[in-house]
């Protein structure tokens, strides 16, 4: 299957951090290290640098909802996006969220009919009350949810539990477990890498420390946690817990840890994105707390295992699944006092709270690398019973509404392109236009400038003339002058003349 290519849909990816998010940057980076090509597809975040990934990322547009679900919602039907899917080549489609990422798949699988997987990594059903009020709402979402997963090719889930889950959910078809793995590689760092990710905690060496890493929510189990925590703290318990993550209730959280009196003794730390840093703190911890019924898969508990750190985990939870009591974690009620009795029991003894660690590291530990190449073994399989035919009935019955939406992106995309070439033949008018106005202009220019010469020409031989004239006027009255000088004397000559004639007469009277 050299060279396959997969399409990884998820409305979650960093920058935003969760589990599922985790789980598709493994699947994109094992996919192309080991076995052919990958590309994700999500939703567009301001802040993201994609340019650190192995894979290609499209994003496609989002609305900013963060305040109030802690995500942005993506906007699949995006023509140009979708119009570059189909030309990506893909053999596959895979999605991990059942909502706007499997319409965006159903859509692209009518378009380029290639098969689409789809993976049950989150509890839908606390989501869905946690999201919207109502029963009557709450059961359409659902329906609405199990619909569009029913219309995917094969489901995968990450746990036995979460399928039992989907199967509360209403769904009634197959489906597969294909379990989640860890990307931290088995082992502990060194002391000195501990030492620098937690040197601005007061966590004095000889005081338990509990961790927590996760989103800070209540349906994660957290208010268990703290009132656990209150009670050891009320029998003179010296201790320190951590919590590492974000959340919309993480203020509340915050808020109800205070009212306990118990911020001397338990931390709060924002979401860590560095993960030798996040390995560096289970390798810290003396236990790691998770009674959280929501997680399907608990991840961070393969995590910690894969650091040696075991868990307090509810009896019969997801998280929970193929771990023995005392040997590879510690299983609880789930309630505020299990949890007490539990770390009461445990919290002077280190010795054994490591050899737990060491048995989940043993028991519980799947690398991502394995969990992907089990899946992309998985993939050839999908690949051929698509083509064969295997999944017609089930996925090609429902398809109408999607083949519209498509018709609706070509016609969206016909249209953009008739506007292209518009405003291509405007621009191209324009420059026609605009070179003749050049050329009209400059020739105007060049008859001016001609004009401006010849007026020139004529200026110059007016002022010869003017010169020349002036010469002449000169000379007319030099000439004038000449002949005035003349007259005169000849005047003169001819008056004394006269007088003399005058006087002769006289003179003979005389």
């Amino acid at each position: 299957m050299d060279k396959t290519k997969i399409c990884l849909i998820n409305d979650s990816f960093p920058p935003a951090i969760d589990g599922v998010a985790n789980a598709v940057v493994n699947y994109g980076a094992y996919i192309t290290k080991n076995h052919g090509e990958a590309v994700v597809v999500t939703p567009y975040y301001p802040d993201a640098d994609d340019s650190v990934f192995s894979f290609p990322v499209v994003r496609y547009p989002s609305l900013d909802i963060t305040k109030s679900v802690g995500y942005r919602a993506g906007m699949p039907f995006d023509a140009e996006v979708l119009s570059r899917l189909e030309g990506e080549g893909f053999d596959l489609i895979h999605s991990h969220c059942p909502i706007t990422s499997t319409m965006l798949a159903r859509t692209l699988r009518d378009r380029i009919d290639r098969p689409i997987v789809f993976t049950y990594h989150t509890k839908f059903d606390i989501e869905i009350e946690n999201a919207v009020k109502g029963r009557l709402i709450q059961e359409e979402a659902a329906r609405i949810l199990v619909q569009n997963i029913s219309a995917c090719d094969e489901v995968w889930t990450v746990s036995r539990g979460a399928g039992e889950n989907l199967r509360k959910l209403g769904y009634e078809g197959d489906y597969l477990v294909m379990p989640n793995g860890v990307d931290f590689p088995k082992g502990r760092v060194d002391e000195a890498a501990v030492a620098d990710a937690t040197r601005d905690s007061d966590l004095p060496a000889e005081l338990p420390v509990f961790l927590f890493v996760g989103r800070m929510m209540w349906y994660k189990g957290i208010r268990i946690i703290l009132d656990a925590l209150k009670t050891l703290d009320e029998k003179g318990y010296d201790f320190r817990m951590v919590f590492v993550g974000g959340g919309t209730e993480k203020d509340e959280i915050t808020a109800y840890c205070s009212s306990l009196g118990l911020d001397g003794k338990v931390f709060f730390t924002p979401p860590i994105r560095d993960r030798a840093s996040i390995r560096a703190w289970y390798c810290r911890a003396d236990l790691f707390l998770f009674p959280s019924t929501f997680d399907t898969n608990g991840l961070v508990v393969r995590e910690a295992a894969a650091c040696a750190l075991g868990s307090v985990l509810v009896r019969g939870s997801c998280a929970a699944e193929d771990v023995e009591d005392g040997v590879s974690g510690v299983l609880i009620e789930e309630n505020a006092a299990a949890m007490a009795a539990a770390l009461e029991r445990l919290i002077g003894e280190r010795g054994t709270m490591r050899r737990i660690g060491e048995g989940a590291q043993r028991e519980l530990y799947i690398s991502w690398e394995d969990a992907v190449a089990n899946a992309f073994s998985r993939y050839g399989t999908v690949i051929e019973n698509y083509r064969s035919g295997a999944y017609a009935a089930l996925s090609r019955g429902d398809r109408d509404i999607y083949h519209a939406v498509g018709e609706v992106i070509d016609r969206y995309n016909l249209a953009r392109e008739y506007q292209r070439l518009a405003r291509e033949s405007a621009v191209l008018s324009y420059a026609g236009v605009r070179t003749g106005i050049e050329d009209e202009v400059e020739r105007m220019r060049a008859m001016q400038a001609e004009d401006t010469a010849l007026a020139a020409m004529k200026l110059e031989e007016l002022k010869t003339r003017v010169t020349q004239a002036r010469a002449e006027i000169l000379l007319g009255r030099e000439k004038l002058h000449v002949e005035a000088q003349g007259f005169r004397e000849d005047f003169r000559a001819r008056l004394r003349a006269m007088l003399d004639d005058v006087r002769r007469p006289n003179d003979r009277f005389l």
